[in-house]
């Protein structure tokens, strides 16, 4: 269990501390803003579609480390990513860290994505750590409204 923990501070320090894909993409096709009231994290991610493939996928914002280091992993996982891809991934991840984890289907690859498991521990975030999905989410909808985590 050590390992574990041990394993998810890592990567969370270092995506919050250096995230990855992280300012605004120009050319972007679509975007959607995310909210989280609870804590005041504010994420936009913005997506350059070509066809149904994310070709290049960005975030700007502030957050905690959690909402932070979940938008920068997302952004690494979902590049070439198709949207029926990105949407079997937010479901997933959703599952991961709001569920029980066993609505996580087995041939989902969730990688290093698989570390935000004990988020469900702490109800409180899991909206840090969907905050990005969420506006993820939006933008492939293409509803550009700021969506919340409530």
């Amino acid at each position: 269990m050590n390992d574990l923990l041990d394993l998810y501070q890592e990567i969370i320090i270092d995506h919050s501390k250096c995230p990855r894909n992280f300012g605004e993409l120009s050319g972007a096709t679509q975007w959607a803003q995310g909210y989280n009231p609870l804590c005041g994290d504010r994420v936009k991610v913005f997506l350059k579609m070509e066809g149904e493939t994310i070709r290049d996928i960005r975030f700007q914002g502030a957050g905690c480390a959690i909402s932070t280091a979940s938008a920068s992993l997302m952004t690494e996982r979902l590049k070439g990513k198709t949207r029926a891809e990105a949407a079997a991934l937010f479901d997933g991840f959703h599952a991961l860290v709001a569920g029980d984890g066993r609505g996580t289907p087995a041939d989902l690859e969730l990688g290093k994505l698989a570390v935000f498991s004990g988020v469900r521990e702490y109800p409180v975030r899991v909206k840090c750590a969907t905050l990005a999905w969420h506006a993820m989410r939006a933008a492939l909808e293409s509803k550009q409204e700021v969506v919340s985590t409530e």
